[in-house]
Parts: structure tokens; C-alpha cells; sequence
């Protein structure tokens, strides 16, 4: 066999004795990782699933980041990837391990049922359009499933007025849409389904009023007035020194971190943030 770092095995998973929807795509290094993190974790399988995803995630501290690792080939596929992160896989991965280790069965097979339910709508893969591009479907795709609580209207929040378009606008910037009109319609088609609903976010300057409602492991998301998307980050929240900072696979310093700074303060950093909505992950 060659290098483990390099093969690439696409594995059949038989589970309750039924073929999973998507072959993963999956190296021998990160089956490694999940079985590694499984074992470690499932001795504190009693936490709250916040603090479990809270300490996942801080075990992730200093894993490169990369970004589009899911898109390498046009064929969609379920890619596990831990080694390699970026905002949005983090905090997919975090929360799939902390749902494999609450759960009955502490495998890969498992792991990758719990990823794939977490990232396609409904919870199975069925091409790209199937994944949840937008983190505010992300939202309410995995809060109808019982995965996560929206927590923004709870918390006072308003309702963010949506546009989504930049992925039909814009097919040949994904390798997926290139030369196919049929799933860029259908991307055009989740757009506006997605646009029409109601969802809530948290202002930006409203986010330190709120601090103290905040739990460990809230999977935070960062909307924009950038036009034709939602949000433009994703990470989780922890409480540090008495403040709440951010937990993320940061694209300025290429690897998981902490804040420096409170969030409340971090949100200042871009003009074009203007708030968060928030998911709380669930038993």
C-alpha cells in the first residue's frame, strides 16, 4: 500500500444494512483522526453537546486551513477531510464528532452518516445541488432535523432581509456549474426558495447586549451586506476570560485559532459584517 497521506479510498459503507447514500471519499490519515478523536471524546460523552462540540473544536486548534476542499471534483461526492479545514468544514466536522460520540455507535461509518446528514438538505447527497451552500439554509435545514436551535429571534434579534444569487449569477466561478445549466437552475431555483423565507440575525452592534446568552459551542455565522450571499464566516463561540471570543479556521493566519480579541470587538473588523445568527447544537 502506498503512502497513507496521498492514497485516496473510496469505501463502501454498509450500515444497518443499508448502502449510505454517498461513497466517501476519505484518506487512511483522517479515518485515523476520526478514530482517534472518537475514542478520546467518548469519555466525556456526558457533557452538554455545546461543550462537547466546544472542546472538539479546541482540539482542532492549529489545523491548517484550506479552503474548497469539497470541491476538487465535479462529481459530488461525500469528502471527509479533518486535517485540512476551512470556516464552514470546521465547524461541520465538530459537530458531526460530537453527534458520533452521543450516539450509539463510535465508528467511520457512523462519523460519515452524522457528516452527511449534517451537510446536505434533508441529510442525504444527491449531487451538488443537494449541499447546503448557504449557512442560512445550513441553519434551518439542520434545526428541522434536531440538530441545532436557531437562537437569533430568541435572543432579540431582527429579520435579515435575503437576496441569494451569487451562485447562479456566477456559474463559471464553480466548477460544478460550469456547462451545466440544469443544476445552475436548480441552484437558481434554492436561491429563491432560500430568499423567501424569514430569518433572523443579531446586529453586529447588538452582539455584546446579548454576550450573556451566549453558551459554549453556539455555531456562530457572520451575515454581510456583500450582495447575492448571506454570510461571509462561520465558527464557534466560547467564553474566555469573561468575555465570548471566537473559535474558527482562520483564512488570515491559515490554521484554527482563537480570537484575540472579544467578539463583540472582532465583528467591528469588517464594514460589510452586519451581524450573526446563531445555532446552538442540541441533544
Amino acid at each position: 500500500m502506498k503512502s497513507k497521506t496521498v492514497i485516496i479510498l473510496l469505501i463502501t459503507i454498509v450500515l444497518s444494512g443499508n448502502l449510505l447514500a454517498a461513497d466517501p471519499v476519505i484518506s487512511s490519515m483522517d479515518m485515523s483522526i476520526i478514530k482517534n478523536k472518537l475514542d478520546k471524546f467518548s469519555k466525556e460523552r456526558s457533557l452538554p453537546m455545546g461543550d462537547l462540540v466546544l472542546k472538539i473544536g479546541l482540539d482542532f486548534l492549529n489545523t491548517p486551513y484550506v479552503g474548497k476542499t469539497l470541491d476538487k471534483s465535479k462529481v459530488e461526492k461525500l469528502v471527509v477531510n479533518l486535517h485540512q479545514l476551512d470556516c464552514t468544514t470546521f465547524a461541520e466536522n465538530c459537530l458531526a464528532l460530537a453527534r458520533t460520540v452521543k450516539g450509539d455507535k463510535l465508528s467511520v461509518e457512523k462519523y460519515c452518516s452524522e457528516l452527511e446528514g449534517i451537510r446536505y438538505r434533508g441529510g442525504k447527497m444527491d449531487g451538488y445541488a443537494s449541499r447546503l451552500h448557504y449557512f442560512s439554509e445550513w441553519i434551518a435545514d439542520n434545526e428541522n432535523r434536531h440538530h441545532v436551535q436557531s437562537m437569533a429571534a430568541s435572543m432579540g434579534g431582527k429579520v435579515l432581509p435575503l437576496n441569494l444569487f451569487i451562485m447562479s449569477k456566477n456559474p463559471k466561478v464553480y466548477p460544478q456549474l460550469i456547462n451545466d445549466p440544469a443544476t445552475t437552475a436548480q441552484i437558481q431555483a434554492i436561491e429563491e426558495k432560500i430568499s423567501a423565507q424569514q430569518f433572523y440575525y443579531i446586529p453586529a452592534d447588538q452582539f455584546e447586549s446579548i454576550e450573556s446568552l451566549v453558551k459554549d459551542g453556539d455555531i456562530v455565522t457572520l451575515t454581510t451586506s456583500i450582495p447575492g450571499i448571506d454570510v461571509s464566516h462561520v465558527g464557534i463561540l466560547m467564553n474566555k476570560d469573561g468575555r465570548v471570543h471566537l473559535l474558527h479556521a482562520s483564512s488570515s493566519v491559515m490554521k484554527v485559532t482563537v480570537s484575540n480579541e472579544p467578539f463583540a470587538q472582532y465583528l467591528t473588523k469588517s464594514k460589510k459584517t452586519t451581524g450573526v445568527m446563531i445555532a446552538r447544537p442540541v441533544e
